[in-house]
C-alpha cells in the first residue's frame, strides 16, 4: 500500500516538501484510484465526471482507460501541479482543467460521477469562515467552525450529483469520530446518499507521508438508499474486498457490517459501527466526568517564543518571578509520576521547563523581550491575537494528574507530584472534589493505570495511522469507566494497598492484581 504511479512519483521527486504541504498534496495509490473509479463506472450511463481536487489526474486516468468518451472537469488551486497535469492530458479535449477554488465555483453544475482525494486542511489552515459560510448558504445547513476542509468538499460534491450519479471520496477517517463530524454525518444520513464506508487498518498507511488513517466513502443518488455498509480492510491483500463490494452492488457483502441508514446515529462515534467494542464486558459503567474533569493544557500560540530554559532566561535576563514552571514536551516525562526531583533534573539538563509569565509586565527586561516578540509578529498569531494582552497565559492551575494526548500503547496517565503546569502535550485531569470523602485520588489514579481503564477508554479514541490514538478532552469526559463508589470497602483498601506497593517496587504485577479485583467486581 502507498506505491505511487510513475507520474506522481516524478512530481514528488521534483516538487519540494514545503510546496506539497502548502497545498496538502497527498497522492492516491493507483490501485486505490482504480477501485474508486470502478465505483463510478458501475453507472453504465455515466457521461460527465467532476474531479474537484485534480492534482495530476490519477482518477481521470483510471476512468479514461476504461471509458474514453467521458467529459471530465477538474479543479485545482495550485498552478504548478495543474500545468504538469496538462502535459499528461494534452490533446484530450474531453478533459477541462480549471485553475479555480472548487469551493467557490461550479455550484450550478451537476455530474454523473464525482471522484476526489480532497486537501486535508484543519480549520486554522484555510479561510474556514468564508468556506463554511459558502457551504451553509448554499446547502442551508449549520456547520461546526472547526470543520476540516475535506468534509466540506464532500458535502458540496453530494449536492452536485445527478440522479443515479455516484461519488467516491478518499479521506481521513477522523471525521467519523470527532465533534465537527457530527453535522457532516447528519447530512450523509439526511440525503440518504451514503452506501459504503471502507476503513483501512490503522497499522497500515494509505499515503506514504500522511499519518492519518484513510477511509473510502462511496455515495450514490439512486433508489438503493436503505442500507449502509461498513467494511474494515486490514492490509493491501484485502483490496479484493473493495472490488467485491463494488461488483455486488446493490447487494450486500458478507464481510461488511450492515445498518439501515435511518438507524445510524450521527451523535455517536461511528467507530462503534465498524469496530468491536471492548467495554461491553463490564457492568455498571459511568461517565469519567463523574470522577474528574479533563481540559487541555496551556496553549501559548507560539511555544518557541514563550518557552524558556535556564540559559535562555539568563540570555534575556528574565527574572524567576516571570517564569512559570511547566512541562513543555511529553518526552520529558518518563514514568507514571513526575516529581520535584524530576523537574530539577530537567532544569540542570537545560531543558525548556518554563513559560514566560509576563503579567505584570513592569520588569524592563520582560518588556524588552515582549517588544522583540511584537517585532517578530508573535502578537498577530492565531491565538495571541485573540488574547488581551496578547502575551497573557491561559489560566490553568496545575492539575494533579496528566494524560497524554497521543498514544500508541493506550492512554498514559501521570501523577503530577511536582505540582507544575503543562502545555498541550498533556491534558489536565482535575478530580471532582466533592467525591474525595468517598474516593481518594490514590484509588482513582490506581484505576487509571489498569488495563481495564485503557480498554474501556479505547472506545472513544480517535484513530490515526500506524496505531496512533488521540484523545481530545471531551473524548475522555464522555468516556466510560467503572463506578468506583460501588467497589466494596475491602476491595478499595486492597486496591490502594496494591497501588502503594507498585509505587515502591515499580512492579506491574501489582497493577495486574488491581485488574483482577475490577474484573471480579464489574465483569459481565
Amino acid at each position: 500500500m502507498g506505491r505511487l504511479s510513475r507520474i506522481e512519483s516524478i512530481y514528488v521527486h521534483n516538487a519540494t516538501l514545503e510546496h506539497r504541504k502548502q497545498y496538502a498534496q497527498f497522492f492516491t495509490p493507483p490501485e486505490i484510484a482504480q477501485l474508486m473509479a470502478d465505483w463510478l463506472l458501475g453507472n453504465d450511463k455515466m457521461e460527465t465526471v467532476l474531479e474537484p481536487a485534480f492534482g495530476l489526474g490519477v482518477f481521470s486516468r483510471a476512468l479514461l482507460s476504461a471509458k474514453s468518451n467521458l467529459s471530465i472537469k477538474g479543479f485545482d488551486i495550485d498552478e504548478m501541479i495543474l500545468n504538469e497535469a496538462k502535459k499528461h492530458f494534452d490533446g484530450c479535449s474531453s478533459v477541462k482543467l480549471m485553475l479555480q477554488d472548487y469551493m467557490f465555483n461550479d455550484w450550478n453544475n451537476k455530474y454523473d460521477g464525482i471522484i476526489c482525494n480532497p486537501p486535508y486542511f484543519k480549520f486554522h489552515d484555510y479561510d474556514n469562515k468564508s468556506v463554511i459560510s459558502e457551504i451553509e448558504r448554499k446547502l442551508t445547513c449549520k456547520l461546526n467552525g472547526f470543520t476540516n476542509l475535506y468534509t466540506l468538499f464532500l458535502l458540496k460534491s453530494i449536492h452536485q450529483l445527478k440522479n443515479n450519479g455516484r461519488c467516491a471520496y478518499i479521506v481521513p477517517s477522523e471525521f467519523m469520530n470527532s465533534d465537527y463530524g457530527k453535522l457532516v454525518k447528519s447530512h450523509l444520513i439526511k440525503t440518504k446518499t451514503l452506501r459504503h464506508i471502507i476503513v483501512f487498518d490503522f497499522d497500515e498507511k494509505v499515503f506514504d507521508d500522511a499519518i492519518t488513517t484513510a477511509c473510502i466513502i462511496l455515495c450514490a443518488k439512486d433508489e438503493y438508499n436503505e442500507t449502509v455498509q461498513f467494511t474494515n480492510v486490514t492490509s493491501s491483500d484485502g483490496l479484493d474486498i473493495i472490488g467485491e463490494l463494488i461488483n455486488n452492488y446493490p447487494n450486500t457483502c458478507e464481510k461488511s457490517k450492515k445498518y439501515r441508514i435511518d438507524d445510524l446515529d450521527y451523535e455517536i462515534k461511528w467507530k462503534n459501527y465498524y469496530q468491536n467494542s471492548n467495554d461491553l464486558k463490564f457492568n455498571g459503567l459511568v461517565p469519567f466526568s463523574k470522577y474528574a474533569k479533563v481540559v487541555r493544557g496551556i496553549a501559548t500560540g507560539a511555544n518557541e517564543f514563550f518557552t524558556f530554559n535556564i540559559s535562555k532566561a539568563k540570555e534575556y535576563n528574565i527574572p524567576s518571578c516571570n517564569l512559570l514552571p511547566c512541562i513543555c514536551r511529553c518526552a520529558d516525562v518518563k514514568g507514571y509520576e513526575f516529581s520535584k526531583e524530576d523537574f530539577d533534573a530537567l532544569k540542570k539538563q537545560d531543558k525548556k521547563v518554563f513559560l514566560l509569565n509576563a503579567v505584570p509586565d513592569n520588569n524592563p527586561n520582560v518588556m524588552q523581550y515582549l517588544e522583540m516578540g511584537k517585532s517578530m509578529g508573535i502578537d498577530k498569531k492565531y491565538l495571541t491575537a485573540s488574547r488581551n494582552p496578547w502575551y497573557a497565559l491561559e489560566k490553568r492551575p496545575p492539575s494533579p494528574i496528566w494524560v497524554s494526548v497521543f498514544n500508541r500503547k493506550g492512554l498514559r496517565f501521570i501523577r503530577n507530584k511536582a505540582n507544575i503546569s503543562n502545555l498541550t502535550t498533556f491534558h489536565c485531569v482535575y478530580p471532582q472534589k466533592d467525591l474525595f470523602s468517598d474516593i481518594s485520588i490514590d484509588l482513582l489514579f490506581a484505576y487509571l493505570l489498569t488495563d481495564t481503564a485503557r480498554i474501556i477508554f479505547e472506545k472513544n479514541a480517535r484513530e490515526y495511522g500506524n496505531g496512533l490514538q488521540k484523545f481530545e478532552p471531551n473524548d475522555l469526559n464522555k468516556g466510560m469507566m467503572v463506578d468506583l463508589v460501588k467497589i466494596s470497602s475491602e476491595h478499595k483498601s486492597e486496591i490502594v494497598s496494591y497501588y502503594e506497593k507498585f509505587v515502591k517496587t515499580n512492579d506491574n504485577s501489582w497493577i495486574g492484581k488491581i485488574d483482577e479485583i475490577l474484573l471480579m467486581e464489574f465483569a459481565c
